[in-house]
């Protein structure tokens, strides 16, 4: 895999027809306009730290994973397979979290690494990757986001998302599931943009995956 960053070739024209259709996401954008998402093209990897993620604060997903990556030193089925479970549950996962982990491993080279994600509908890498065990729709998201950088993705499962939309669009008070995609409808065909700005804007340490 090389160790160059891909960017995604819409960037621009999403950034200008986001910032012309909604006055909020303009102040956002012309915050912080150099801002891009960028990605390593490593599914697998992206798969992992999502899981390491899933249910925490971005803060300690974030500390969990320095301690998963200095723990396995590459992140491949094979050296994550070497580390033996107890060693893992020292990084701060969770039993269940390592599990997952394990066999998500144990699958890859066999059935996954030979896909051709790039080539794949939205659709069918969330069919693809739900069959696995621990990868729900919001770590498939994270997928299609971090490592596809599909444009148009909205993961409303995401509470930081959904709090920060609040916070512009509501006054910090709760928004229901069909007014929060009533939002997201109007920044369709770029949502993937919108979502990252706002992450972005409001921790403007980059997020990885």
């Amino acid at each position: 895999m090389s160790s160059q960053k891909l960017i995604p070739d819409y960037w621009a024209e999403a950034k200008t027809e986001l910032a012309a259709r909604d006055p909020i996401l303009a102040d956002i954008i012309s915050q912080n306009y150099d801002y891009i998402l960028s990605s390593r093209g490593d599914l697998f990897r992206t798969l992992i730290r999502s899981i390491v993620g899933q249910q925490i604060s971005v803060k300690s997903a974030a500390a969990t994973w320095y301690k998963f990556e200095d723990k396995v030193k590459r992140i491949t089925p094979r050296d994550i397979l070497l580390i033996p479970m107890n060693e893992l549950k020292k990084c701060g996962l969770s039993l269940r979290k390592v599990e997952y982990i394990l066999g998500i491993s144990r699958l890859w080279d066999s059935k996954y690494s030979r896909l051709d994600w790039f080539q794949m509908t939205d659709r069918e890498v969330i069919d693809r990757l739900l069959v696995l065990k621990g990868v729900g729709k919001w770590t498939a998201d994270m997928v299609l986001i971090f490592t596809l950088m599909r444009p148009d993705i909205f993961p409303i499962g995401d509470i930081s998302l959904v709090r920060s939309i609040e916070k512009k669009y509501n006054a910090k008070e709760k928004l229901s599931q069909s007014k929060l995609l009533n939002i997201g409808e109007s920044w369709k065909p770029w949502r993937t943009v919108a979502t990252c700005f706002i992450w972005y804007n409001d921790d403007p340490e980059p997020v990885e995956y």
